[in-house]
């Protein structure tokens, strides 16, 4: 109706002018009357987050330093006495029990010194024996009156003197003997073969190493630690092994703790025992030790929380916004994590309210609607 009523008031005006002013008009007035109101734009909706308090919980101060593994019996085997070998019978690695034979030096040169003082001692024994049943015959004689005394002492002396020759050739015997044991290496108690760095045939002598034996047990971990360190090195300390990855193969702690500084590496030797029940553990190992210095009650926050840009760690918490929550970005100051749980060293508060889920998606300001993330809390506030 008012599309006819502009159209009529319009047919008033003259000429050119007329049509002019209505053409203008009417396109104006039907727009005009066609347009709508555009509508409002929607608010944004906000987002349920999980949120879980900044918490107090037990956060250990650690450092880690190279560690090697010793075993407490650990024999390096070298021969008494000198040769070729002509006997290798065991290998690196193997499993040895006390006693038994590891290699032999060519013993035949020996096994004729003993054959010869063999000879010797037996010779020196007719001689005895015939010491011995003259002096019963001169003894008898003398007592009869027959021969002289100058004669029965002088039996006397021969038997004497044929006595200790005999026993000292028993002795040398006995000696040629040990020394023949000597060309046989055994292992000085049960454990594991070394490495074997000589040949069948070398020739081999007193300075000659020729395997090692270690005793399979009974080890313990070497750890030098720095020398500023030393006033807090006590036994007790909790000490934890670990391979090049990162996990833990064994718990145990100090139980030496060195009264010196080694001039060499100017550390502080300190030690801790293997517990038997680690079987991955070798003598000579190397590995990563663990030293707890101490524990503190420290704000902490969930790993998944965090997100790494370069250097730097950021989180979002969940900030009262009006009578809402919005997502506030925080940069952090984290320390190294333990468990699942990073250590707070600056940028939060107890009790702020940390974002867990849906971090991907939140911006600075976005409305949010926080719900208590499930889980026990039993370290918080203690």
């Amino acid at each position: 109706m008012r599309l006819f009523e502009c159209f009529w008031k319009e047919r008033t005006l003259p000429g050119k002018v007329l049509a002019g002013v209505l053409g203008v008009s009417l396109a104006a007035l039907m727009a005009g009357c066609n347009k709508k109101a555009a509508p409002a734009a929607p608010a944004t909706q906000a987002v349920p987050v999980m949120v879980q308090p900044v918490m107090l919980a037990s956060v250990p101060s650690t450092d880690s330093y190279v560690a090697t593994i010793k075993s407490r019996r650990s024999a390096t085997i070298e021969p008494q006495v000198d040769g070729n070998l002509t006997k290798i019978l065991v290998r690196s690695g193997d499993a040895v029990k006390a006693g038994a034979v590891l290699m032999q030096i060519d013993p035949l040169k020996q096994m004729a010194t003993v054959e010869a003082q063999q000879a010797t001692e037996q010779q020196l024994k007719a001689v005895y024996q015939y010491n011995e049943t003259d002096l019963v015959r001169q003894v008898q004689l003398y007592k009869a009156g027959i021969i002289s005394k100058q004669a029965y002492d002088q039996a006397m002396q021969s038997f004497a003197n044929s006595k200790a020759a005999l026993d000292s050739a028993g002795a040398q015997t006995r000696t040629q003997r040990e020394q023949l044991a000597y060309y046989q290496i055994r292992a000085p108690f049960t454990g594991i073969v070394g490495d074997i760095p000589v040949h069948l045939g070398d020739y081999v002598s007193s300075t000659t190493t020729l395997t090692t034996v270690d005793e399979d047990k009974d080890l313990e971990a070497y750890i030098y630690i720095p020398t500023e360190r030393s006033a807090e090195a006590r036994n007790g300390l909790a000490v934890d092994l670990l391979d090049v990855n990162g996990t833990v193969l064994a718990h145990t702690s100090l139980d030496f703790v060195s009264p010196e500084v080694d001039n060499n590496l100017q550390g502080v030797l300190v030690k801790a025992p293997v517990p038997k029940s680690s079987q991955q553990l070798r003598n000579g190992q190397i590995l990563n030790a663990r030293i707890t210095w101490s524990t503190a009650q420290t704000p902490t926050v969930p790993v998944l929380a965090v997100t790494r840009i370069g250097d730097q760690s950021f989180l979002y918490v969940a900030a009262a916004q009006g009578s809402g929550f919005a997502a506030h970005q925080v940069t952090v100051k984290l320390g190294e994590p333990v468990g699942n749980l990073y250590p707070v060293l600056g940028g939060l508060n107890l009790g702020d309210r940390v974002i867990l889920s849906g971090i991907q998606f939140l911006q600075e300001g976005a409305p949010v609607v926080p719900m208590q993330a499930p889980g026990p809390q039993a370290n918080a506030g203690h």
